[in-house]
This record gives C-alpha cells, sequence and structure tokens, in this order.
C-alpha cells in the first residue's frame, strides 16, 4: 500500500517537474516576449489616445489586451511607468449615440477605460494626461469631466509611493488632473515627471514651472505630458482654437510658459492629433533649446487612426517602449503592438522600424 502511495506521488512529482518544464521553454519562446537591450535598464510604456478603443464594443478587447501585455511585463521589462497620452473616451458626457463613429454612450466608454486600466492597478504607476474628450460633453466646451470619478487617487495602490505633488483641477477639486510623479535609479538619479489638463490653464503653467524650478526638484530630470502639443508629422505646435473650454493656453503656450523656461525638462511626451495615411500621421517629433542652451525632446504618439481610420479598430494595439539605457543620458524609443506581437503568424508585424518609430534619444542635463 505504502509502495503504492510512494510510486503515485512519484509519478505526479515527475508529471508536475515535466510540466513545469514545457511551461518553462514555451515561456523563453512566447511571440509577444520583447526583451531590454541591456538588463541594467528600466523603461516607461506610451499608451497614445485610447478612444479609437472604448468608443465601439468590438475595438474594447484590444486596449485590454495592451494594459494585459504591460502588466504582464512589469517585471520583465523593469517597467518604471505608464503614460497615456488622454483622451480615454470619445464622448466625456453624452447619451445620444451618433452612430457613425461610435456605438458606446459614455458612461459605457469609461467604464471600458477603467476596467482596461485596471489591469495595472496595484502593479505600476500610470499617468494620464485629460484629453480634449475627456472634458465637456462632446469636446472640452467647459471643464466638466469624470477622470476624477474614475481614477481618483486611492484605487492604485502604486500612486501612494510617487505622487508627490498636485494642482487643483477646473472645478477645484484635487484629482490627478495636474500632477507630479518622483521616480529613483542608480543610473539616471531622481526624475519627476508632471501631467496636466487639456490645455493647461496659465496658472497650472505657473504651476509646473514653479514645481519643476523648486530646490526639492530642480536637481530632477523632468518629463513634461500634456495632450495637446504637437501637429502630426510637421510638429508644428498646436493652437487649441476650436474648444469652448476656458481659459486655455496652446502648445506654444506651454512651451513658452513652462517648458523653454524650465532647465530641467529634458523631455515632453503629448497625443491628439493625426489623420488618416501612413504612420506619420499618427506620431511627431522634434529637438529644440531651451532658454540654457540644452536640447529637449518633444514627442507625439496618437495610434488612434493607424488601424484603420477614425472608425478602424482604434490603433491597431500600438505602444511606444522607453528604454532608459544605464548610461544615464540615452533613451531608446520603440515601436511595439501586442496584439501582432501575440501571435507566431502576425509577430513579423509587431515591430515597426522606420526613422520615425525606432531611434535613440540623447539627454542633455
Amino acid at each position: 500500500m505504502i509502495d503504492n502511495m510512494r510510486k503515485h506521488l512519484q509519478f505526479l512529482l515527475a508529471a508536475c517537474l515535466l510540466a513545469s518544464g514545457a511551461y518553462s521553454v514555451h515561456a523563453q519562446n512566447r511571440a509577444d516576449r520583447q526583451n531590454l537591450e541591456n538588463e541594467d535598464s528600466f523603461s516607461m510604456i506610451i499608451l497614445g489616445d485610447p478612444q479609437g478603443y472604448t468608443k465601439y464594443d468590438i475595438n474594447q478587447p484590444i486596449f485590454e489586451l495592451c494594459t494585459a501585455w504591460i502588466a504582464d511585463n512589469v517585471e520583465h521589462l523593469n517597467i518604471k511607468a505608464v503614460l497615456c497620452t488622454g483622451d480615454m473616451v470619445e464622448q466625456n458626457e453624452n447619451i445620444t449615440m451618433n452612430r457613425k463613429m461610435l456605438n458606446q454612450t459614455s458612461r459605457e466608454m469609461w467604464e471600458s477605460a477603467s476596467r482596461s486600466m485596471a489591469r495595472l492597478d496595484g502593479k505600476v504607476p500610470y499617468i494620464i494626461s485629460g484629453g480634449n474628450h475627456d472634458y465637456g460633453y462632446q469636446k472640452s466646451e467647459n471643464g466638466r469631466t469624470k477622470l476624477p470619478e474614475y481614477f481618483p487617487f486611492e484605487r492604485n495602490s502604486c500612486w501612494r509611493d510617487c505622487l508627490v505633488a498636485d494642482f487643483p483641477n477646473r472645478n477645484g477639486d484635487i484629482s490627478m488632473e495636474n500632477a507630479a510623479f518622483e521616480f529613483h535609479d542608480k543610473n539616471w538619479g531622481d526624475i519627476l515627471v508632471i501631467t496636466t489638463e487639456f490645455a493647461p490653464r496659465p496658472d497650472v503653467l505657473d504651476w509646473a514651472r514653479d514645481l519643476a524650478g523648486s530646490e526639492k526638484f530642480r536637481g530632477h530630470k523632468v518629463i513634461a505630458m500634456t495632450h495637446s502639443y504637437l501637429k502630426q508629422r510637421s510638429a508644428e505646435y498646436t493652437k487649441n482654437t476650436n474648444y469652448k473650454i476656458t481659459p486655455q493656453t496652446s502648445g506654444k503656450d506651454f512651451w513658452d510658459k513652462f517648458v523653454s523656461v524650465s532647465p530641467n525638462v529634458v523631455l515632453v511626451v503629448c497625443g491628439h492629433t493625426g489623420k488618416p495615411g501612413d504612420f506619420e500621421d499618427a506620431v511627431a517629433y522634434r529637438v529644440d533649446k531651451n532658454t540654457a542652451g540644452k536640447n529637449v525632446h518633444q514627442m507625439m504618439f496618437n495610434v488612434q487612426i493607424s488601424g484603420g481610420g477614425w472608425e478602424g479598430n482604434g490603433g491597431d494595439g500600438w505602444l511606444r517602449i522607453l528604454e532608459f539605457m544605464p548610461d544615464g543620458k540615452t533613451v531608446k524609443v520603440k515601436t511595439y503592438s501586442p496584439l501582432f506581437g501575440i501571435s507566431p503568424s502576425t509577430k513579423h508585424l509587431a515591430h515597426r522600424t522606420g526613422a520615425c518609430d525606432q531611434f535613440d534619444m540623447l539627454i542633455d542635463f
């Protein structure tokens, strides 16, 4: 009896080890597995405007696939933060559906955005720049927004260790719309990410500038985030003149009144613009000197039209992977889609390698 039990246990143990070994081999050959170029690097992920995913129920699983992939790679890619360029929804507060452009109510879109981002809660900080479609009724007719309702500070425990400053939103409420997050790395030192509301009020730009220049943070490398800043392809500054929300500032104001006069701002990340065409109509990049004579890298990434235009699949799952190399000055930019990468039959489509998709940024600090 005992011998039979021993043999049975030995068989189960062997089966478990075999299964474990099989899984290990399978995990190493996963079609979607991406690797850092240097094991001492860390990364940040840029998640472009998700509105194209959330406005159609059939597209929503693609958004959740993106965040599930990020969550699955937090440790493997040493992801410190996810930077979302905003426009979580197509319309902030509307129940009358224009079926030529969406099939979800605003609440259904917000619930989709919340459900997808929940994949990241408790695993990695994510930082959202409120977009024009996140305010008003359809597109920033006023400063009302459901961002604080769906993304309160308490929902993601990872924020507790990195949120270091905030500024009231357009309704006078403290929220995550105007906020700053602090990160540390042995090779890069201290990093501060500052995000702002759509077309930030002049007071918000003053707050961001004063925060970056304060005694506490002037030695930090600052990444500035805002929704509308650069136009697609040409990388001209946006004007934001088609919106009723007031007061408001433009992309040029963001540069003149905050970025250019803050010597420690090294990178600006935005979304918002784009048009149907090739991939270069979904991105933009420029480098300018600030008042201290240092280079500032500025990047727009908004892929919502890259999966079939305005009424397509929402962006083909494209993400930006920023790898911060251990030299403390080089950031490698890669463009990757877990939607294509998830299958061996489409993984050859999962990387964009054009000049606008894959490049290095040398941080001047």
